[in-house]
């Protein structure tokens, strides 16, 4: 549009949350978007996940697939809808019911909507209605039966009647994988297709070598593969065997050592023996003699006499004959002679393709087999059908229901500033403390968000949300209420309610400090006075307590010791001089207090009355501003930005938290308007009038004294 045109429009802002926020109201509002200076937008760019946000609209608005919502991609949504319906007002109504009526049949792309509609409600058995919504087209199966061309390129089984092009299929669906075809079955496409036929390549050429070097690879013939595993199975027990023999033969001394002793034979006789026992398997595979040979009928440790009889049938019948022993050297050659069948073994494709037997291929892979299935392929890619149609029919239908709320969070923060709605960035409620934090944010990386989130200024709750059968979720929750004197980490338990109603349990992991309120802030100096005073008291105490506990201990064990230190003890207290000068420090110190309080009393006495409260209230001032001061100074600079752009949003403005707006976000408990409350506690603690007796008797003990020394006048 011109220059006109955009001046012509009259943009309507409100302000919230320290900035002028543009207001989308209107059909005009949305088709001048593209108008709108970037400067002016609230968000730049937006994550497609972790949002309370239907995350199909947000991929049907990712263009590049890269995750993000960027400008250009919401202003060519907006564009595009404002292109096929005649009022885009409908935008702002809420729903998804989308009228025919209201698709734009002047322009060929509406005319082509209009017609796929009607397509789509006669194919879900409304052939005479007027209207589609998003649940009409959430059965893939009745918009696009598997047995009809879809235009997707895909193919499933049923759309093809011929056998031994469905044997194909399945073999290209079990080797290489599956692709879903709109009708929500699996199917080949060309790339699956061209993938098997690759894979079958390789495992033909494997196969192949085993005809070529039959002599090499199938020394056994057929009983190869029986032969390699009669052999493999009894191999380190015969090379134990032999090793026994060579050493025997090596040293004639190392025989009866290498034979099971008598005192083994002792042991294992109480057993109750069989074939299965580890101790009978355990022995050697015959009889140990220096350079002696294997036994291969008689003479054979029980435990391996099954499977000895395998190897002589499998192995050795079919080379040396029948014989009844067997030499080391026959031994190694008959496995040199299945050497070559393990090379091939080892060079086995891994593919489930493999498997397929050789004479198998000729026919699973015959040219009119793969030619009538790759025509198939490319008859689907090129039919002339309305799947691209139905697409856009569930693009438009997404858009219709989500994007004036998209935008309502995006191009402003309305819905987060307004009240009325809760903003897609806000994942529900966390109840803790006797408050509710309506302002909690999902964390995707705790690492990250970590680190930025501290530059909001807010008072931050990291929580662990568990629920059962859901994965655990991270949250983050600002309070901008109440206190947090009795916030602990870790352990402080609560309860979080998503945007779905589900309650989950959370659990703090981490916490955040800044100020909540002005109020907490002038009740902090007092607090941590007392606090301060409290630890000393305790560490005092703790410390009377030990060394009263030492010095016990200490009598126990030597009292002559304990009673000397008493007696020198009680000496050293005869020590007059050295007391009175201590005694004459504490009457100056005391008289010097007494001096300088007598003063400020004086002082204070004198004034006029009006004066005396404004005297106190300058003193809380002096003792709470500074606090207060810095605590306002840092609730004015609370900013959403940060908390945003640590979930990968791009936060274009300051989006500040005021006092006000922070008090809207977390409620703090209060008794119902109306309610009654007894104050009668009956487990109250008593209160006993001796603190108060004895605080009135040093009062006008202290104003006796003073007026004894004439500073009364």
């Amino acid at each position: 549009m011109g220059a006109s045109s955009a001046a012509s429009h009259r943009w309507r802002f409100f302000r919230s949350g320290g900035f002028d926020q543009v207001q989308i109201e209107t059909a005009d509002d949305l088709r001048h978007l593209a108008e709108l200076d970037q400067k002016l937008w609230a968000v730049l760019a937006c994550p497609t996940a972790g949002l309370e946000f239907d995350e199909k609209t947000l991929q049907l608005l990712d263009g590049d697939d890269d995750g993000q919502i960027r400008v250009h991609e919401l202003l060519a949504a907006v564009q595009w809808v404002c292109g096929v319906l005649r009022d885009p007002n409908l935008l702002f109504e809420p729903g998804d019911a989308l009228p025919l009526a209201a698709l734009d049949a002047a322009t060929p792309e509406g005319q082509d909507l209009v017609t796929a509609a009607h397509d789509v409600l006669a194919r879900v058995g409304r052939p005479g209605d007027t209207k589609l919504v998003l649940a009409d087209l959430a059965d893939p199966a009745r918009l696009f039966p598997p047995d009809q061309l879809n235009g997707d390129g895909i193919v499933p089984a049923a759309l093809s009647p011929d056998p031994a092009v469905q044997a194909l299929m399945a073999y290209v669906l079990a080797t290489v994988g599956t692709q879903t075809d709109r009708s929500g079955q699996a199917g080949v496409s060309a790339e699956t297709l061209a993938a098997f036929l690759a894979v079958a390549d390789e495992v033909r050429q494997w196969q192949a070598r085993a005809c070529d070097e039959t002599a090499q690879i199938m020394a056994f013939g057929d009983g190869t593969a029986a032969a390699l595993s009669a052999f493999d199975a009894v191999q380190p027990k015969v090379d134990d065997y032999f090793t026994r023999c060579r050493l025997a033969a090596f040293d004639d001394r190392a025989t009866a050592a290498l034979n099971p002793s008598d005192s083994h034979y002792t042991e294992i006789a109480g057993l109750p023996l069989s074939d299965t026992r580890q101790e009978v398997a355990a022995l050697p595979l015959a009889k140990v003699v220096p350079g002696g040979s294997l036994p291969l009928v008689d003479g054979i440790n029980p435990a391996w006499q099954t499977a000895m009889a395998a190897l002589r049938a499998a192995v050795v019948l079919p080379v040396l004959g029948d014989q009844s022993q067997l030499t080391l050297e026959q031994w190694q050659g008959l496995s040199q002679k299945l050497t070559a069948y393990r090379g091939w073994l080892a060079a086995k494709p891994a593919t489930p393709a493999a498997d397929i037997p050789a004479e198998q291929w000729d026919t699973l892979l015959a040219p009119d087999t793969v030619a009538a299935l790759q025509r198939l392929i490319e008859q689907d890619a090129q039919s002339d059908t309305d799947a691209t149609l139905v697409d856009a029919l569930e693009k438009l239908l997404h858009l219709r229901r989500d994007l004036v709320t998209l935008l309502r969070n995006f191009v402003s923060l309305s819905d987060f500033y307004s009240g009325n709605a809760r903003a897609v960035f806000q994942a529900g409620t966390l109840y803790i403390d006797q408050r509710s934090c309506d302002l909690c944010l999902r964390v995707t990386d705790m690492e990250r968000h970590a680190e930025l989130a501290p530059l909001s200024g807010a008072y931050l709750v990291y929580c662990q949300g568990v629920r059962q059968g859901e994965a655990p979720i991270t949250l983050v929750a600002a309070m901008t209420g109440g206190d947090a004197d009795e916030m602990m980490v870790p352990g402080r338990n609560g309860v979080f309610y998503d945007r779905l109603g589900r309650d989950w349990n959370a659990s703090v992991i981490k916490v955040v400090e800044a100020p909540i309120s002005v109020r907490q802030a002038f009740w902090s100096p007092y607090k941590r006075v007392a606090r301060m005073i409290g630890e000393q008291v305790q560490r005092f105490g703790a410390a009377r307590d030990k060394d009263i506990e030492a010095k016990s201990a200490a009598r126990v064990a030597d009292p002559g010791a304990t009673t000397a230190t008493s007696a020198g003890a009680q000496q050293q207290a005869f020590d007059i001089a050295k007391f009175a000068g201590i005694f004459a420090a504490i009457g100056l110190a005391l008289g010097a207090l007494g001096t300088a309080l007598a003063a400020v009393i004086t002082g204070f006495l004198g004034l006029p009355a009006w004066q005396m409260p404004l005297v106190l209230l300058g003193i809380l001032l002096l003792i709470s501003g500074p606090s207060m001061l810095l605590a306002w100074l840092k609730l004015r600079q609370r900013n959403l930005g940060p908390l945003l752009d640590a979930n990968g949003w791009a936060v274009n403005i300051r989006a500040r938290i005021n006092i006000p707006f922070g008090a809207s976000l977390t409620g703090v408990a209060a008794l119902p308007a109306g309610s009654k409350r007894s104050i009668q506690d009956p487990y109250a603690e008593k209160s006993s009038p001796w603190p108060w007796l004895i605080l009135l008797v040093l009062l006008l003990a202290g104003v006796f004294w003073i007026w004894r020394q004439g500073w009364l006048g």
